[in-house]
């Protein structure tokens, strides 16, 4: 690997952490059944308290929905990179519904334009997950 261009890269200070997670608005949601491994993107909102998920549920035997029931632990990435920038954050913990009403003007405020894929929108709902915070892990570029 000596001629493998790369990049020095840190952890990031919990100020940072915090700071990219409130300004972030999508990443990658993990998910797990035994081996077989599901990913799926998602926006989120992050508020320093709690880190919520938006999941679409317009199909009640979806390859998602039951990936999120056997999933002990989750994942979620967010990140940025460049060829000389990059930043990642890692969340992880127990993937729980949120019980509380939302309006729409809330969703709104709190989620970024939701994308459909060739679905109706009549057919297509939300369910809030709280994503436990149980590990917080971030890196970014260093000079």
């Amino acid at each position: 690997m000596e001629h493998a261009e790369y990049v020095y890269t840190s952890g990031m200070s919990e100020s940072d952490v915090d700071e990219y997670l409130r300004a972030g608005e999508h990443g990658v949601l993990g998910l797990a059944d035994g081996n077989d491994a599901y990913t799926i993107p998602l926006s989120y909102h992050y508020d320093g308290d709690r880190f919520l998920l938006r999941v679409s549920d317009h199909d009640d035997d979806s390859e998602k929905g039951r990936f999120i029931e056997s999933t002990e632990t989750a994942t979620f990435v967010c990140y940025e990179a460049s060829t000389t920038e990059s930043w990642s954050i890692h969340v992880r913990g127990p993937l729980r519904e949120w019980e509380a009403d939302v309006d729409e003007e809330t969703l709104n405020e709190w989620f970024q334009p939701f994308r459909l894929f060739d679905e109706a929108i009549e057919n297509v709902g939300f369910t809030l997950y709280e994503l436990g915070m149980e590990s917080v892990t971030g890196r970014e570029t260093v000079e």
